[in-house]
């Protein structure tokens, strides 16, 4: 049986929305493009070709996949962020646009030596020294598994000079050091809200998502933490939930952090909080 490239996207969305997925258009032409090989705008142009018996059959598979609800990002390995494309495993948080935000905050001031707490992916502290090529930073993450996929990162994105990465509960393996910026997506969504998740998300490592607490469990851990390793005038950037902000600042507040601001994300809702040290 032949195929075009267009039907076969259109008969995918279909199947898709069916079975309740969001965004299938989208990501039907995303995946037909990862068979193809191409950019996902050339796909469309691409429309009134056939498709070849392998690539029908594979565009079949990564179809049936994403039916079963398994994210994008782990069917293509990658996701794009900020400015960069990442490798993307089930071991790390697949990045999320709105946390771009978090990397055009931190950027909006000098540094020079950063730390990325619950690094992942590596995706903010990579993004971060890539656009600031003067600055060193270290990344440290709970997971050895999500450590390792990180620096799969540095070294495909040729930041493994600036960028070190280590396994570490929060600060406990963090040596006696100074940094200028210190940098968070940390879990906070609280317990009760999971079965409001997507199943997509909920394949994702569960460490990052949860604090299995009260959602604020690591904002309280980074407070108590943070400004021994901060110079003088430090900050502290970090991504909340929409419903977190004036809880957070009582944590900083409680801390001794000074200058503290919540900062909107493109809805308005609390997405950030920036701080200094005292």
């Amino acid at each position: 049986m032949t195929k075009t490239i267009g039907s076969a996207v259109l008969d995918a969305t279909r199947q898709l929305s069916l079975a309740g997925i969001d965004g299938a258009y989208l990501d039907a032409r995303i995946l037909m493009s990862s068979v193809l090989k191409v950019a996902p705008h050339q796909a469309s142009l691409l429309a009134g070709n056939f498709l070849d018996k392998a690539q029908l059959e594979r565009f079949g598979e990564v179809i049936q996949k994403r039916l079963s609800r398994v994210p994008v990002s782990h069917i293509l390995g990658y996701r794009d962020f900020f400015e960069q494309r990442f490798i993307i495993s089930p071991d790390v948080l697949d990045p999320r646009p709105e946390t771009e935000l978090l990397v055009i905050e931190a950027l909006k001031e000098s540094f020079q030596n950063v730390l990325d707490l619950g690094t992942g992916s590596g995706c903010i502290l990579l993004s971060l020294l890539a656009k600031n090529l003067n600055a060193q930073g270290l990344g440290i993450d709970i997971s050895e598994a999500a450590i390792a996929v990180a620096r799969k990162n540095a070294k495909r994105l040729h930041l493994s000079d600036r960028a070190n990465f280590s396994t570490s509960n929060w600060f406990s393996t963090v040596k006696n050091q100074k940094f200028d910026l210190i940098i968070a997506n940390p879990p906070y969504i609280h317990p009760n809200q999971l079965e409001r998740l997507s199943p997509e998300v909920l394949k994702e490592p569960m460490i990052a998502l949860t604090d299995n607490e009260d959602g604020l469990g690591s904002f309280r851990k980074i407070a108590m933490g943070a400004q021994k390793f901060m110079a003088l005038g430090a900050r502290l950037v970090f991504e909340i939930g929409y419903d977190q902000g004036p809880l957070v600042v009582e944590i900083l507040n409680i801390s001794g952090f000074q200058d503290i601001r919540v900062v909107p994300d493109l809805n308005g809702c609390d997405r950030m909080i920036t701080c200094c040290s005292k």
